[in-house]
């Protein structure tokens, strides 16, 4: 059934059959006008280059490749909507064949929101992430396979379709292959690192804490919640201060005999690191501390009291019955710290931004993917190889969690505590 509303009309349902014809003419339309062209220029990416010296404008590739990702996902709609519209012309007839009357536009509508209510309500919220989230990925990724850059930009060049280029520059011997990989260890190595941290240190003070024997828990409890009150990079900008040449910690250290140091220096590449564990543990710890607490305060006691009876040590009673528990309720949120990890931006941005190392394309020996990224594309226009970063981080990030989740007592074993 070619024409979109004509099942619908044969079987009198008019209102319904002219709204259906009604799309079909308006994709048609876009099509013929904007939509066909959009889709032959997201291949050709331009054919007239931009010459300022004649008053050549040229095509805009970028844009061309926008309007015909677009282009592709109205088809995709039209195309859902032409398949919806055949089902539904087959329901009406198996409907009417077993001799009930042909349901009215008003009956259609009412079952629409009866039985469909979920669609009827999740539509515009779809619509809304295919805008603001589906599309602006997908010409990312899009981008990753074209040269586009600040010097094709520059230069009034057609943007280029290169293939893999992207990724085998990535993935090459040279200097940005070197930079990738030594980048890509320090940054699996820092977001296991600061997980672990973050999360066994919230842990710890909350099982500190969760002791009879500390007195004002309240208090105790109020102090890291402080955290949270003042933003995260006015704290990272504090802690750069303090560890600065001419900062109190070297003023200290100046103060009892002792040389000033470069913590943040080209060469301070172990002290810049691990002052950033620490600095992201002081942001991150409250957080686990408060997870903890809330699950801890779900624990049986029962089980701890029969642990004791059968003579298990406070190690023990640990290792078997705590950590379990905490891990298993918490299974989610480490894999969401490991990604807030893994894509910390914020941390060496602000302590340490702005330094490049020898040995490194454009980055230093601290930052993460996705300084590197930010780096390439943003401050020096390398749009297309920072798309291509960001593919790979997500491939990382993607296959790491959920690896980590399938795997864990939270996806395996989800009867164990109920």
């Amino acid at each position: 059934m070619g024409l979109m509303g004509l099942g619908q009309l044969m079987q009198k349902q008019i209102v319904k059959g002219i709204l259906f014809l009604l799309i079909f003419a308006a994709y048609v339309t876009y099509m013929v006008f904007s939509g066909g062209e959009a889709m032959y220029n997201f291949f050709s990416l331009g054919v007239v280059p931009a010459n300022p010296w004649l008053g050549i404008e040229g095509d805009n590739s970028v844009v061309m490749m926008l309007l015909g990702t677009l282009a592709f996902i109205i088809t995709g709609f039209f195309i859902a909507v032409h398949l919806a519209n055949i089902r539904d012309a087959q329901r009406t007839f198996d409907y009417v064949s077993r001799g009930n009357k042909t349901p009215s536009f008003k009956q259609s509508l009412a079952s629409m929101f009866d039985k469909y209510f979920y669609v009827t309500a999740l539509v515009l919220p779809v619509v809304g992430v295919f805008v603001f989230n589906i599309l602006p990925i997908i010409f990312m990724v899009f981008l990753a396979f074209t040269d586009y850059s600040g010097q094709v930009v520059l230069s009034g060049s057609l943007v280029s379709w290169i293939a893999f280029d992207n990724f085998k520059q990535l993935f090459s011997v040279g200097l940005m292959g070197s930079t990738f990989f030594k980048i890509l260890g320090w940054n699996l190595l820092w977001a296991i690192m600061s997980t672990a941290l973050n999360y066994f240190g919230g842990l710890a003070i909350a099982l500190l804490l969760n002791k009879k024997i500390v007195k004002g828990k309240k208090i105790w409890r109020a102090f890291p919640v402080l955290a949270f009150a003042v933003p995260g990079f006015i704290t990272l900008l504090a802690f750069k201060f303090m560890f600065s040449n001419q900062g109190p910690i070297n003023y200290y250290i100046e103060q009892l005999g002792g040389t000033g140091k470069l913590f943040f220096g080209i060469d301070s590449k172990w002290s810049a690191r691990i002052i950033g564990w620490l600095v992201n543990a002081w942001l991150s710890i409250p957080s686990s501390m408060l997870l903890a607490t809330g699950i801890l305060a779900n624990l049986n006691p029962d089980l701890y009291e029969a642990a004791r009876i059968d003579g298990a040590s406070p190690w023990t009673q640990f290792v078997k019955i705590t950590l379990p528990f905490v891990v298993f309720a918490t299974t989610p949120v480490l894999i969401g710290q490991f990604m807030g990890n893994f894509n910390n931006f914020g941390v060496f941005y602000f302590l340490r931004g702005g330094i490049i190392c020898d040995g490194y394309f454009l980055a230093s020996d601290t930052d993460l993917l996705i300084n590197w990224l930010y780096s390439l594309s943003i401050d020096n226009k390398y749009y297309s190889l920072g798309a291509a970063i960001s593919i790979i981080i997500f491939i990382i990030a993607a296959v790491i969690s959920l690896a980590v989740y399938v795997k864990s007592p939270s996806y395996s074993k989800e009867d164990m505590y109920r």
